[in-house]
């Protein structure tokens, strides 16, 4: 395990914005960069970068490129790219990924397979 080493992101740097005051109960599907403040339930495919924020709470699988979660996450991820766990994110559930980065003092409770593939993110 390693420190996460993330670029500091702003508002700016995401085209859809999930605020801390949407619950969301579905299927999510999104091309351009995303960022979850608020609570989803069900499926997430991200084609790009996909943040889960501090306060966030999400109980979905998730397929996607790049995903930092800062937050709480319930359920399995497989990525084409990064996972990044933050120190104060916590994630229970299983992580394919070619690179997966675990910050010191997040919560991980599952099983990580780490897959050849192109993380350039």
């Amino acid at each position: 395990m390693t420190d996460v080493q993330n670029d500091k992101l702003d508002d700016e740097d995401f085209d859809t914005i999930l605020s801390k005051d949407i619950e969301f109960t579905g299927k999510l599907e999104c091309d351009k960069p995303y960022l979850i403040r608020g609570k989803i339930v069900g499926e997430i495919y991200a084609n790009n970068l996909l943040v889960v924020d501090e306060e966030a709470v999400v109980q979905a699988n998730i397929t996607g490129k790049r995903i930092i979660i800062s937050g709480s996450v319930t359920g399995n991820i497989e990525a084409s790219g990064r996972v990044e766990i933050t120190a104060s994110g916590k994630l229970i559930g299983n992580v394919t990924a070619p690179e997966v980065y675990m910050e010191t003092g997040c919560y991980f409770n599952g099983a990580c397979t780490m897959i050849k593939g192109t993380a350039t993110e």
